[in-house]
């Protein structure tokens, strides 16, 4: 059950109704996750779908990547939803479910090494809010300095998503992903 009452369409200004109806018209066709709750707010909500369309759909390091930073996120701060929608797209973007299983339980993958970069590196923001210069060299000797500053956007924009999910207490979609279980610690970084 939510903490606030998300967004109905049925019940939309036509404020609301015109961000709805880009989300919807763009990559995500749909209005899922946080925009559930931020569409009560259009002028917060514009900003926000234009933003995670373009973290999500736009950037230029690999699908791949971005997916497995977000899983580290999703897993650090304990997003049912965001887990839910992502380990999806995880698979849809080649990763493994033995992958995918590890981080799920807090666990280290066992990685190739440009997935290991990526992993180190999301795991060392989402715990500690910054990387060693190691972390930062492998990132970038994989995808270079902007691919650098890609990966961290993704990671902040989906800890900010996070953030919204847990504390407005926004229900998971039926169906799809079991619920992640809290973990006993917090992740270390590595």
């Amino acid at each position: 059950m939510s903490r606030i009452e998300l967004f109905d369409p049925a019940h939309a200004t036509p404020e609301q109704r015109a961000v709805h109806d880009r989300v919807v018209a763009g990559p995500r066709g749909e209005v899922v996750g946080p925009l559930r709750a931020v569409l009560r707010l259009p002028k917060l909500a514009e900003p926000w779908q234009r933003f995670g369309a373009h973290i999500r759909y736009d950037l230029g390091i690999p699908k791949r990547a971005s997916e497995l930073a977000i899983l580290v996120a999703a897993r650090h701060w304990t997003s049912q939803v965001e887990w839910q929608i992502h380990a999806r797209a995880a698979r849809a973007a080649g990763i493994e479910e033995p992958i995918i299983a590890a981080i799920r339980i807090g666990a280290r993958p066992d990685l190739q090494p440009g997935d290991a970069a990526i992993h180190a590196y999301a795991r060392h923001l989402v715990a500690t809010g910054d990387v060693p210069d190691a972390a930062h060299a492998a990132v970038v000797a994989l995808v270079g300095e902007e691919g650098a500053i890609e990966l961290t956007a993704v990671i902040g924009y989906y800890t900010m998503v996070a953030f919204m999910l847990n504390a407005q207490a926004i229900p998971r979609q039926p169906g799809g992903e079991a619920a992640l279980q809290p973990l006993d610690h917090a992740l270390p970084p590595g």
